[in-house]
């Protein structure tokens, strides 16, 4: 038995049972996915109590009312309209009224009793009709007050069950409700709380004689069917629904909830206000979305989340529990990774040479069913003329490289440790865990990735562009059918679903490093995005070359050609040129130019360079730019010293070169630059993990931890201490203890998964 729980803004209860649904909206049926709810054109936001008031529930929160007038006046300024259903009433009266009762009573014990009885006094029970009566007109020049600094307007619109059960004024609210909404008005609606009936028994605020203001969900969902409203957003004092109680040790928040799903679910605890619990919202949600409206449960009280809840979840973006009539055929991502990170362990448990057999069979399936391969590209390369086509064969042997170097990766001792006699210590590679990669077109990523996962023992998610939809799809079938040998077909998994790349970097609890492969601006909006994950990558590849004024001539001219022109979209290309100024108005510098221009490179003076110049190019506008094209900065430096210091200050901390026949020249260049990969008469495209012997790479790190420069099977791993006692504690090594610490280096011996070293 599931269980769900959710603090409960409201209760069915309140109103009548829901009567039949009105005649169906003429657009249809609700959204099937969280990202159709950006064409939403009218939405019903509902407000429970635990948004609107304080949590003393006696007066409101500002802070968070602000923000969601806010929201609403950006939302209705872009062409949608808005309405709202809004609690609160009791408790802004409530703290009305209390502060006169305690003014009067001070001025009265003032004159009978004097000062020092005013500490006694105690409030009286208020009525909650009386408290709702006081403070409904205060609620509404509030949010009129509010959505007037939005230059929006609203109206108010009071109601109460029994205007349910007559049609004529059904009628008349549905009528009105039209014409506000045509006028570009914000309907705030609430119950007549000063006329409603009192409460149930037990269902009320916990010792205080009111009557719940939070009884508005089902008014929420009544109106959102009328109106037929495109979405229903309720929010609430917790993130959504869960499928065990909040708090517990296995409780997952629902992203999307079904209508079969609640006959296999047992409802928690109710929230500390309102008169009824979650399954009074959920029959409320279900009914909505029956009647053709998309509703979405969300926290409205978070402090980092509320000022921009409602907009996030109006973009599509996974926010709170997301009603859906369409349940989808596989996994959802969330499924999808706890199934690869329970293969990914068994993977990681294999012998290396299972690891290898592994590799080496997606390796023979890479050329045995290449003609399946390239005809599923073809199909992706139709409508993308620039898509690249890719050679299996050559993917096979990057594969089998891979898989040799594979024997000793798990389980490789880096360090042991004599702690004390029959102690000791041994730190060894192990997993990272779960890898989040996420490229765009180039599906021959996803098979070298998947063999560097394989060989590292990781669990693999992937995130493909859709331009190579039916490549990923064959390649990653033929990836899962090699891991099924030794039964962990899991351990790879293929995003299909909808996921928004924002929503896949929110899963902290699940995934352990992130590796974006694509364009700079891809890996900034991931390392954006990702706020609790590592993401291994550089976000731009600002390469610079360095021509001494000791360069040979030919090794320059070769060299800049390579750096530049063989690849320059790719990150460890050349992107700026510094040339020493003594080389100026020489052979060699002529012979640059006349290169580049050969080449059809656009060239863009820096500063100094053009300073030298009568007739420059046109000036640079940042030395920081990353072309990814034929075109360059060029930039004059007096010295080696003024490179260095030019490429701390606008580099990206990637790869540099320098060209020089000077050897302590280059010596010191090659300490002083602080890259991930630094060069002497080498060209920059050398930065890459097949070029380095790696077999292949997942990507290029500037990071200052962990993986730096191109980062092959050793970036995929960590490690972990490994101690092996015969019953030892620390109190044996205390001053009153019998044991001493040796802290003795022993040799290092390789060490394989379940099998253990001997001194």
């Amino acid at each position: 038995t599931h269980w769900l729980s959710c603090m409960a803004c409201s209760s069915l209860g309140a109103f009548p049972a829901l009567s039949p649904l009105p005649l169906a909206r003429a657009h249809g049926k609700s959204f099937a996915h969280r990202s159709d709810l950006r064409q939403a054109k009218r939405i019903l936001v509902k407000l429970g109590s635990a948004v609107v008031t304080r949590g003393d529930e006696c007066g409101l929160a500002l802070g968070r009312l602000a923000s969601i007038v806010e929201q609403v006046a950006m939302l209705q300024n872009q062409g949608r309209e808005m309405m709202i259903v809004t609690s609160g009433a009791v408790a802004f009266g409530k703290q009305r009224l209390r502060h006169e009762i305690l003014l009067s009573q001070s001025v009265r014990q003032a004159l009978h009793s004097g000062q020092n009885q005013l500490k006694d006094m105690s409030l009286p029970v208020l009525e909650a009709r009386a408290c709702a009566a006081a403070g409904q007109s205060g609620l509404m020049a509030l949010y009129e007050a509010m959505f007037t600094q939005y230059s929006t307007c609203t109206a108010q619109i009071l109601v109460t069950n029994l205007d349910f059960h007559d049609d004529q004024k059904r009628r008349n609210l549905n009528s009105t409700l039209h014409e506000l909404l045509r006028m570009n008005i914000v309907p705030i609606i609430n119950t007549n709380d000063a006329v409603v009936p009192p409460p149930e028994p037990n269902s009320d605020l916990q010792g205080v004689n009111v009557i719940s203001i939070k009884d508005n969900d089902s008014l929420a969902a009544r109106l959102a069917v009328e109106m037929r409203a495109d979405l229903l957003i309720a929010l609430s004092d917790v993130e959504g629904l869960y499928d065990s109680p909040p708090g517990s040790d296995d409780a997952k928040l629902l992203d999307t909830f079904y209508p079969g799903d609640q006959h296999s679910i047992t409802y928690g605890t109710k929230s500390r206000v309102g008169i009824g619990g979650m399954e009074a919202k959920v029959k409320a949600a279900l009914w909505a979305l029956q009647g053709g409206t998309s509703v979405v449960i969300a926290n409205g009280t978070h402090p980092k989340v509320t000022g921009h809840v409602i907009t996030d979840i109006v973009e599509g973006k996974k926010v709170g529990t997301f009603f859906s009539e369409v349940k989808p055929a596989g996994p959802t991502v969330e499924q999808q990774t706890e199934m690869a990170r329970s293969a990914g362990r068994t993977l990681a448990s294999l012998e290396p040479e299972q690891r290898s057999e592994i590799i080496c069979a997606l390796a023979d399936l890479l050329t045995e069913r290449k003609d399946e391969i390239l005809s599923a590209n073809k199909k992706d390369m139709e409508p993308c003329a620039n898509q690249t086509i890719f050679s299996p064969l050559n993917l096979s042997i990057g594969l089998r490289q891979i898989a040799v170097s594979s024997q000793d990766s798990v389980g490789r001792v880096l360090r042991r440790t004599r702690v004390a006699n029959n102690l000791e210590l041994e730190q060894i590679t192990v997993p990272i865990g779960v890898l989040l990669v996420i490229f765009e077109s180039r599906p021959d990523c996803l098979p070298q990735v998947s063999a560097l996962a394989i060989a590292s023992g990781n669990a693999l998610l992937l995130k493909g562009g859709k331009e190579a939809a039916n490549t990923n799809r064959i390649l990653h079938e033929l990836a899962q059918e090699a891991l099924s040998i030794h039964g962990v077909k899991d351990a790879i998994q293929l995003v299909s679903t909808r996921e928004e790349v924002e929503d896949l970097c929110r899963l902290e609890k699940m995934i352990d490093l992130i590796i974006p492969r694509g364009s700079s601006q891809l890996v900034r909006d991931i390392q954006r995005a990702a706020k609790g994950i590592p993401v291994l990558g550089h976000s731009e590849g600002i390469c610079h070359v360095y021509v001494d004024h000791e360069a040979s001539v030919d090794k320059a001219i070769k060299i800049i050609r390579d750096s530049k022109c063989d690849y320059p979209a790719a990150c460890n290309a050349m992107e700026t040129l510094l040339v020493h100024r003594e080389l100026l108005r020489t052979p060699l510098f002529d012979q640059i130019i006349d290169m580049l221009r050969t080449e059809h490179v656009k060239i863009h003076a820096g500063p100094k360079f053009a300073s030298y110049l009568t007739f420059s190019p046109s000036e640079v506008k940042s030395l920081r730019t990353e072309y990814g094209d034929l075109e360059c900065c060029i930039e004059v430096v007096d010295s080696m010293t003024e490179a260095v210091d030019h490429i701390h200050k606008y580099g990206s901390s990637h790869t540099d070169v320098i060209v020089t026949e000077n050897e302590d020249t280059a010596e010191q260049f090659l300490q002083q630059l602080d890259s991930a990969c630094v060069f002497w008469n080498a060209s920059s495209r050398f930065a890459d993990g097949y070029r380095f012997g790696l077999g292949a790479e997942v990507g290029i790190s500037t990071a200052r931890i962990h993986a730096r420069g191109p980062v092959g099977l050793d970036g995929l791993l960590t490690t972990k201490w490994v101690l092996r006692g015969e019953g030892h504690t620390a109190a044996d090594f205390s001053e009153q203890g019998s044991m001493t610490y040796l802290h003795e280096n022993l040799p290092v011996a390789q060490v394989l998964p379940g099998r253990r070293t001997t001194s």
